[in-house]
């Protein structure tokens, strides 16, 4: 491992200690508290490099899967691999690093006393100037854990998850507390850590970020997988399209008689017509409605997919269907 403290990523994992090619195996797994059923026999594979995103709504049993990922709560039933280990042994070997909505940062102690501490309890840690550097903190290195502000204070964990030099890292809702530039610098961080061969598991409200960032989405509902692939595959399983166009003074209920559409949407004198048939809909709009400018046809979005996913009625015709896992 190289020594040097402008690397713009991460050094390789220790090939030694995992088997990275292996991937990331949750195999059938199940978590109920009491009479609640968090996790319904959820299987997932990852492989090694993916960056992959779990969504859902509250409830979903995207941070109860995530804790059995790492081994911090005990599946009813399943199995959990990591590189090869079970997670307790991927972790002892720095192999794995996490950033979760639980837990806080140790007072009194430096961002750099901390990052140092933390160092020393991995077998092939990164060089903690390197860390700093990485994760944009070497101008608050000096500063006390307690004196941070939210953002801040995201980064260092971010930090301390990086520092065992991990094969994957798995964060939970990483940016809650970031305003928008600190959002954009931190997975601007996490695609130079990515483009290193690292793998990523994350879960966010943030569905733009999804989209952005992800290769690939497994969307929950009621602690089952209803959605698993590329998210353009997610947008793609809702259909549908929407025109969008400029028109002054519009009839909703001429513009609702067009043929393929669904529902209208006017807010000022843009409208949004949701489809069944968008090219029935544009051939009625331009032979109707002349005044009609700015047209824009889009599929649908992945918050129209994600709403649609995890509604109840799409959810409990999954499970008589058998939902994919």
């Amino acid at each position: 491992m190289g020594q040097g403290t402008n690397q713009a990523a991460p050094h390789p994992p220790n090939a030694r200690a995992v088997e990275v090619g292996s991937g990331i195996h949750l195999d059938r797994l199940s978590k109920s508290f009491g009479s609640v059923r968090a996790v319904d026999d959820v299987s997932v594979t990852i492989r090694p490099g993916e960056t992959v995103a779990i969504l859902g709504p509250n409830g979903a049993g995207k941070s109860t899967t995530i804790d059995m990922m790492l081994g911090l709560t005990r599946p009813d039933t399943g199995s959990v691999t990591l590189f090869g280990q079970e997670p307790a042994r991927a972790i002892a070997v720095g192999a794995i690093g996490a950033m979760l909505q639980s837990g806080g940062l140790i007072n009194d102690l430096s961002v750099r006393e901390l990052i140092d501490l933390l160092a020393s309890l991995y077998p092939h840690p990164l060089p903690v100037d390197e860390v700093l550097q990485i994760t944009g903190i070497t101008d608050i290195a000096a500063r006390r854990t307690q004196k941070l502000s939210g953002g801040q204070s995201q980064r260092v964990r971010f930090a301390a998850a990086l520092v065992s030099n991990p094969a994957l890292i798995v964060l939970d809702e990483p940016t809650v507390a970031m305003d928008v530039e600190a959002r954009r610098g931190f997975w601007a961080t996490m695609r130079r850590f990515t483009d290193s061969g690292k793998t990523v598991v994350f879960a966010t409200h943030y569905l733009e970020e999804a989209d952005a960032f992800a290769d690939r989405i497994v969307l929950m509902s009621h602690g089952r997988v209803v959605a698993d692939g590329p998210t353009t595959e997610i947008k793609a399983r809702v259909g549908g399209r929407s025109i969008r166009f400029t028109l002054p003074e519009a009839e909703v209920e001429a513009l609702q008689a067009l043929p393929g559409v669904s529902a209208v949407d006017v807010k000022g004198e843009t409208v949004r017509l949701t489809c069944t048939d968008s090219d029935a809909a544009i051939r009625g709009l331009i032979a109707g409605f002349a005044a009609a400018r700015d047209v824009e046809i889009s599929g649908a979005g992945l918050e129209a997919a994600f709403l649609e996913l995890t509604s109840d009625d799409h959810d409990e015709t999954d499970h008589t269907a058998g939902a994919p896992a």
